[in-house]
């Protein structure tokens, strides 16, 4: 036996001298058995993933102006929970930030995008429409960082 295993046995040893014993055993024949309890709390645990960090809207023409809503692809949201949740969208400003002034943007409030009562993994492709105005949509790099937020009850 090496060293540190003697130091180990020794250890052991003198837990075992020190502390009161509270197992269970059994000696009847020919079988016998005793009961383990095993346990754990569970936490909430919940995941949210999106797919894209930023989104590239679709430029707009002529005929997009004045006109219905220019739609585009936007991140793929992932959830992951243990209990009911709720996924929220919101701006995190109120306007879009721009090289030629601010407009108008979602609200900061925010909107339930998704919701599940109980636990679930759902994947969700997601959609931003973009209504675009001539006398206020001038010319300009736009930029506006929208906000997830997932939780639970």
């Amino acid at each position: 036996m090496n060293k540190s295993m003697t130091l180990v046995a020794a250890a052991l040893l003198g837990l075992a001298a020190t502390t009161p014993l509270s197992a269970q055993s059994c000696t009847t024949q020919p079988s016998c058995s005793v009961n383990n309890t095993a346990s754990v709390t569970v936490p909430i645990v919940m995941k949210l993933l999106l797919s894209s960090i930023t989104t590239s809207l679709t430029v707009p023409g002529a005929d997009n102006y004045d006109s219905t809503a220019v739609a585009d692809n936007g991140p793929t949201a992932t959830v992951k929970a243990n209990k009911g949740w709720t996924l929220k969208i919101a701006a995190q400003a109120a306007t879009w930030t721009a090289a030629n002034g601010t407009f108008a943007g979602l609200t900061t409030a925010g909107a339930t995008v998704l919701t599940s009562a109980v636990g679930s993994k759902t994947i969700q492709p997601l959609f931003y429409q973009t209504s675009w105005h001539s006398a206020s949509d001038t010319p300009g790099t736009y930029s506006l960082v929208v906000v997830y937020t997932l939780s639970v009850p």
